[in-house]
């Protein structure tokens, strides 16, 4: 045991009722698992005797929270979701960046309430947001140019995607189904905009888009490295369950690969949202009229109106405390 640290606890007796995580149940269905042959009806949900776990131990700490670590990492996705939706307020971004934020904010609060309580319900809340808040950056990405009938059927066909992937994985239960659909939503949404960005803007705005593109590799990275320590947590959990008993709390905390995936997908997702915001302002024209505030890897990019009397020729790249000068390069404002 590490100075300073105190001993883990056994798992206790809690409050929440018996762990529902892998319950095929959902208000659509109530009918048990095809997979559980042990089930029963408490109130108007059904509770089974299977159950989907993460590597970090259950309720070692209070009665009231399955899993600590997993669950106040998702402050990481309230704050900055609470945080974006100020700003789309108060710059006045487009209607769906404010509606993409609180389905951010939806998926950090689901996500709260499924690692503390491990309930099925919670875990849809918290899945299934991912999801649809990738489906409405989607739409932001596709639509945009287009007249408001193309809109429309494009609105309907992600409908149509999003019900689809939530039917089809409320029948399979399977994680691996989820993650490889928001994969996959999120690549296609990732390479349209960058495909925007290059033909759209490379020719007049090459500084801006050399700053976006170093955004984009900050975002990546934070996406990857925390998919990266959830896997390793996967992989490995039974010798890192032994050495957070081995070191205490709270260091072994630190040893938590699925809170780190909510802290560094918390900080992707938010550039990835943020750079939506400033390549939409971009190809409107108004890259003189709003700023990217943004000092690179630890600062939070956020996407302000321009204070009068900014820029060179009234132009600017859109970048913090940096305006392009009369050939497209990159200085420092007086």
């Amino acid at each position: 045991m590490w100075m300073w640290s105190i001993p883990y606890g056994p798992e206790k007796a809690h409050r929440w009722g018996p762990e529902t995580a892998t319950l095929k149940y959902s208000p659509l269905s109530f009918f048990p698992s095809p997979h559980c042959c042990t089930w029963w009806v408490i109130a108007w949900w059904v509770i089974d005797n299977c159950r989907f776990s993460w590597c970090e131990e259950d309720y070692y700490l209070t009665t009231y929270c399955a899993e600590i670590v997993n669950t106040l990492t998702n402050g990481m996705f309230i704050y900055l979701g609470w945080k974006g939706l100020r700003n789309c307020i108060s710059e006045g971004h487009d209607r769906i960046f404010l509606i993409t934020f609180l389905g951010y904010l939806l998926v950090g609060c689901g996500s709260f309430l499924f690692h503390a309580t491990l309930w099925y319900s919670m875990q849809l809340v918290d899945e299934l947001s991912m999801i649809y808040t990738t489906c409405l950056m989607c739409w932001a990405t596709f639509g945009y140019g287009h007249t408001t009938t193309i809109q429309t059927l494009l609105g309907l066909f992600l409908l149509t995607i999003a019900g689809s992937i939530t039917l089809i994985y409320h029948h399979l239960q399977d994680p691996f189904f989820h993650q490889n659909a928001y994969a996959l939503l999120t690549t296609i949404v990732l390479c349209r905009s960058w495909y925007l960005m290059e033909t759209r803007l490379r020719s007049t705005q090459s500084a801006t888009v050399t700053q976006m593109w170093s955004m984009i590799r900050y975002g990546l990275s934070f996406f990857l490295g925390g998919f990266l320590l959830w896997n390793a947590d996967n992989a490995y959990c039974s010798q890192l369950r032994l050495a957070r008993r081995e070191v205490g709390m709270p260091w072994g905390w630190l040893l938590e690969g699925h809170g780190w995936w909510h802290l560094l997908t918390g900080w992707g997702a938010y550039y990835y949202i943020v750079y939506g915001i400033w390549l939409r302002s971009c190809l409107d024209g108004r890259q003189g009229e709003y700023v990217c505030d943004w000092n690179r890897v630890w600062s939070l990019p956020v996407v302000r109106r321009r204070r009068k009397g900014l820029g060179v020729n009234g132009k600017t790249n859109g970048v913090g405390n940096r305006v392009s000068g009369p050939n497209g390069e990159v200085m420092k404002k007086a």
